[in-house]
């Protein structure tokens, strides 16, 4: 045998050695989980610091390796791990060592590891309770929409848009509403001045061109065609507008992200007689009559 190759294998047997300490040392951490002697911190931590010089020493002994095969024109050497091609003057990083159970309970000790357990566990009853107020909201249906009748005080044309008018609103508050409707096209302003209608009023208030609506009047609508849905005789702002069957139970504001309104709208419609429906049931002024369109059956109302 040369004397090159016995400086080889002098240096594959070190680096195999060194590894196999590591497995030593690994395998007495395993033992001292198991026992949890009192004295297995400070031993866990002088293993520790060992493991992480015999790892060191291992990779200086591999880089040598590779540097003397290189030298001999070797490109590859098999030690206690799979052989592995070599690229010259390459140094690789040393491994990070496989998580430890027993370096695991150790570190599951320490306070800044339970503050961050209590941490998340405050977080897990925070949404906790928010899937209890989504549950506790009840099911989407029309019960949940503020449909009041209302009467339009005052009425113009919006200052920026050709097609929309600025209303104001008297839905029974003390107040009036401004609400803003895309109705230029289709109704003249004469008819708008003083008009008793349904009004939705818990939908979330945003700025249409500038204005900010606080509501919607509804209207039974076609492409071609729309129309303002009539309330009964003697309906007076501030009456509540009921669906037969289904528990009034608004809520204040519309949360966008529920998409409630998007889920109860495709299912409001006029009947065969123009008259309002939610899945089929009436939409009504309690003790006073059913809500209704001027002449548009079977069409959506929005």
């Amino acid at each position: 045998m040369s004397s090159a190759a016995r400086i080889l294998l002098q240096l594959e047997q070190k680096a195999t050695n060194a590894e196999s300490l590591i497995v030593t040392l690994k395998n007495e951490l395993m033992k001292l989980e198991r026992t949890q002697s009192s004295a297995a911190p400070n031993q866990l931590a002088t293993l520790k610091l060992e493991n992480e010089k015999l790892k060191q020493e291992v990779e200086v002994w591999k880089q040598k390796l590779v540097q003397a095969g290189l030298s001999h024109g070797v490109r590859c050497f098999s030690t206690s791990a799979t052989c592995q091609p070599l690229v010259a003057e390459k140094v690789e990083k040393p491994t990070e060592k496989a998580e430890n159970p027993a370096e695991k309970a150790v570190v599951s000790s320490h306070p800044d590891s339970k503050k961050a357990k209590e941490t998340k566990k405050k977080d897990s009853v925070k949404t906790a309770e928010v899937n209890k107020v989504e549950i506790d909201d009840g099911p989407v249906d029309i019960g949940r929409i503020d449909l009041r009748i209302g009467k339009i005080v005052a009425v113009k044309k919006h200052p920026d848009a050709d097609s929309l008018y600025v209303e104001e609103v008297d839905v029974g508050e003390g107040k009036t509403r401004t609400i803003v409707s895309g109705l230029v096209k289709h109704v003249p302003i004469e008819e708008m001045q003083d008009r008793i209608a349904i009004f939705m009023c818990n939908l979330k208030p945003a700025k249409m061109r500038g204005i900010t609506s606080e509501g919607m009047l509804m209207c039974a609508s076609t492409p071609e065609k729309v129309e303002i849905l009539l309330a009964p005789n003697g309906a007076v702002p501030g009456d509540l507008v009921e669906a037969e069957g289904y528990a009034r139970r608004p809520d204040a504001v519309l949360n966008p992200k529920k998409k409630i309104w998007e889920a109860v709208a495709p299912d409001l419609k006029t009947n065969n007689e123009s008259v309002a429906t939610y899945k089929g049931a009436v939409l009504s002024v309690p003790n006073k009559g059913p809500i209704s369109a001027p002449t548009l059956a079977n069409v959506q109302i929005k």
